[in-house]
């Protein structure tokens, strides 16, 4: 016992001696303390901050054997010199906030129309959600949580304006064209879209963040873990958004097992609660089970597979996954959200409103592609016209693509604050 909890532990003299009647040892008795690693733990350190190489060393030794680990990375389509005390997947995450990108997903709606409610959800605090599951569930598995988050911040860059109705819009207007998806759009927000640096295009993440957008290809499982977060994440919020929107009432929600599992056992702690505080806490229970159940089940796949490394990861289906139940009560929470939430009126009507603007700029710019601007006309020659009006729509928020309609149709700019009550009567 007395090894088991004092393993690492060693008994010092005042005088840095140790004594060896008093040593502790770890429990395979490989790490002795004796007096010249106390010396050496306790020496002056050369750097005065703690070095990338250090870093490294610390993944290695506390992360998994199937984790991901920074120093192991098949690196960057542009060769980069490493950083003094940043690990590579930190520069991706510090790449990714710092884009332009990343910027305007505050301005991008979720599901309920940007800037009608100033507590819904946006596209920017959804990702900020993913990441923070994301790095949940890649700590309780020894994971790589900087791998996970970023591309948990990153998978979201490439969405349209007006959420999912406008990413429908988009491929329609591009159906003839090579389509439209948004997370592949992604993929090219990162690797050509975005320019920051003068000697390539893009940001230049490395490989594991890039695999890791791609979505059709069994990858490394800090990149199954932040899909799993972004269905978590919009599971939850969307349940939470639809409430406070007055398009979802408890009545109807007592007929979803997964809200009912969360509302029964709120009840039994806080028999006295009300409303808003009784179904935040449901909504906090729910997204607690669903990453207990995950961390579980994944643990379980991953043992039962014998996984010993990353490589042996992208050699097996999906390991990151819902217990079957789970899976089968979300996929009943999938379906309620689609009939009483997204294709609610109120919902979908101003949603679809937005996307015949979309789709009217689209024409414009066809029409006269010089309204693009010096940049990406300059695309066009490479990339054709339909892919170039493609990017620069998709990268569009909700207000610039209201306020670009507005110019287009009207000749004038409304003020921010009428933009949304003019166009759609709200």
């Amino acid at each position: 016992m007395v090894r088991v909890f004092l393993g690492d532990l060693c008994l010092v003299y005042p005088d840095g001696s140790s004594s060896r009647i008093v040593r502790f040892v770890n429990p395979a008795r490989t790490r002795s303390c004796w007096p010249e690693n106390f010396a050496r733990k306790t020496e002056p350190r050369v750097n005065p901050y703690k070095t990338r190489q250090e870093m490294e060393a610390d993944e290695a030794r506390l992360l998994a054997p199937f984790a991901q680990k920074s120093g192991e990375s098949r690196g960057r389509q542009f060769p980069e010199l490493s950083h003094a005390y940043r690990i590579e997947f930190q520069r991706d995450r510090a790449r990714i906030i710092h884009s332009r990108a990343f910027r305007r997903l505050e301005y991008k709606t979720q599901v309920f129309l940007n800037g009608t409610g100033d507590h819904l959800r946006t596209r920017l605090t959804h990702t900020i959600e993913v990441a923070s599951i994301s790095r949940t569930i890649a700590r309780a598995l020894r994971l790589n949580e900087d791998l996970a988050e970023a591309i948990a911040l990153a998978h979201d860059l490439g969405h349209s304006p007006f959420g999912h109705s406008g990413e429908e819009m988009l491929a329609e207007c591009m159906r003839e064209h090579g389509g439209f998806e948004h997370n592949r759009q992604s993929l090219r927000v990162v690797e050509l879209l975005e320019h920051p640096y003068p000697k390539f295009p893009g940001l230049n993440l490395t490989s594991e963040v890039r695999e890791g957008l791609h979505k059709t290809q069994v990858s490394s499982l800090e990149a199954q873990i932040a899909d799993l977060a972004d269905e978590i994440t919009y599971y939850s919020h969307d349940l939470d958004d639809a409430i406070d929107f007055d398009v979802l009432n408890f009545a109807q929600l007592e007929e979803v097992d997964v809200w009912k599992y969360a509302a029964d056992s709120v009840r039994r702690r806080y028999p006295d609660l009300r409303e808003p505080e009784w179904h935040k806490l449901i909504i906090r229970d729910v997204i607690d089970r669903q990453v207990r159940d995950v961390v579980a089940t994944s643990a379980e796949e991953i043992g039962s597979a014998k996984i010993q490394s990353p490589d042996d990861v992208r050699k097996q289906s999906v390991l990151i996954r819902y217990s079957d139940e789970l899976a089968s009560a979300n996929r009943a929470l999938r379906k309620f959200l689609y009939q009483n939430v997204y294709y609610h009126p109120r919902v979908a009507e101003v949603n679809q409103r937005a996307s015949e603007m979309l789709r009217k700029v689209f024409e414009s710019y066809l029409l006269d592609p010089s309204r693009l601007g010096d940049a990406a006309t300059r695309r066009i020659e490479s990339e054709g016209l339909h892919r170039t009006v493609c990017d620069y729509i998709a990268g569009m928020t909700d207000r610039y693509l209201m306020e670009e309609y507005a110019r287009l149709t009207t000749g004038s700019f409304p003020g921010l604050a009428g933009r949304s009550k003019a166009v759609f009567g709200l």
